[in-house]
């Protein structure tokens, strides 16, 4: 950081030529230190440079764990929880609803100043029975309900919300998934994102699913028309949020950057929301760097979530998808991520 006073008019008048150079020589000698990038240690502060985040899906019960903490709240800026903002936690009986185990993480990222991601207000899985049980407009009613309670509870303490999860089905078809949500009809993500803008307008509403990172597939393209066409119409969503659950069976594609700027070329931010790389070594350090360099290279690339904080608490643990080791050492993804973020051109400071 740096100020000045602003000189007087009289001043810059009495100031030779030499004395001109002399003061601009100084003054440009002073302003070096301030946009000289220094190299940030941690993942958090690193992404913030550029006005990213960089974030990791926490689960409440693991906050007790002091070797798990203590990575978390080193290395991260924003959380994202794992089950315990999903239906069958928040409304396990219809209408009966319970906040404890999300406000425990909600409560420990907001004591640290971070960010939280909300996950996820509407989705065919993880139900509770009650309304696995339900169709039709009692269902659509159910639904749009659940999406108003949480979103308004929460509202002021989350900055996005996955308010539909995995609303599209794999393969060519680009066709919607078959869920007992889809069968309320066909504008029921269009009514959930209305209802999430009604109940916290001040949160970005985000589509999240996953194989949606090569721009060739078919369900990449309806994803993407979509998002164009509620755009167009005007509806409420501000995000897409995108898996990018990376193995063998789902590998990178090269065109991911294409994939990120051709979503925010309409209108929305795109974030990386569960990201996680099996393998190990060189080969998946090389990858996180290429994701977070493609990230970086779209502006409107915002934030970045690994899907868990050790190899141990992932879902894919056996595949060892993440940037630390169970007992808590870096890997070489760990330092090709952190590389990459502190590569990109700071965000300057008014």
């Amino acid at each position: 950081m740096f100020s000045w006073t602003r000189p007087t008019r009289r001043r810059l008048r009495t100031l030779s030529v030499t004395g001109v150079a002399t003061a601009v020589a100084a003054l440009t000698l002073s302003l070096l230190p301030s946009f000289a990038q220094a190299a940030e240690t941690t993942l958090g502060a690193a992404a913030a440079q550029s006005g990213r985040y960089f974030g990791a899906a926490v689960a409440g019960q693991k906050l007790g764990d002091s070797a798990y903490t203590t990575i978390l709240n080193r290395e991260f800026n924003s959380v994202t929880p794992e089950n315990e903002m999903k239906i069958d936690a928040t409304e396990p009986q219809q209408n009966n609803f319970t906040f404890g185990s999300a406000d425990r993480i909600v409560n420990h990222a907001l004591s640290r100043g971070w960010q939280v991601r909300g996950h996820t207000l509407a989705w065919h899985s993880q139900q509770p029975p009650w309304m696995q049980s339900m169709s039709g407009s009692a269902l659509r009613q159910a639904m749009l309900n659940h999406v108003t309670r949480v979103a308004a509870y929460y509202r002021g303490k989350v900055v996005a919300w996955d308010v539909v999860n995995e609303a599209f089905a794999d393969g060519p078809s680009g066709a919607r998934r078959d869920s007992n949500l889809q069968r309320t009809g066909n504008d029921w993500i269009e009514a959930a994102f209305r209802a999430a803008d009604a109940a916290d307008p001040g949160a970005k509403l985000c589509y999240n699913d996953y194989n949606t990172d090569d721009w060739t597939h078919a369900k990449t393209q309806a994803v993407y028309n979509m998002v164009r066409d509620f755009k167009q119409r005007g509806v409420p969503i501000d995000c897409v949020g995108f898996q990018s659950h990376f193995n063998a069976n789902s590998p990178y594609p090269s065109n991911y950057r294409t994939t990120l700027s051709s979503f925010a070329a309409l209108g929305v931010d795109v974030q990386i929301t569960e990201l996680d790389i099996e393998g190990s070594g060189s080969t998946q350090a090389n990858t996180y760097r290429n994701v977070i360099n493609d990230c970086l290279a779209v502006a409107r690339c915002n934030g970045v979530t690994t899907w868990g904080v050790r190899d141990c608490d992932s879902w894919r643990s056996g595949g060892t998808p993440l940037l630390f080791e169970c007992n808590g050492n870096k890997k070489p993804a760990y330092t090709a991520t952190l590389e990459a973020l502190n590569s990109a051109t700071p965000t300057p400071t008014p």
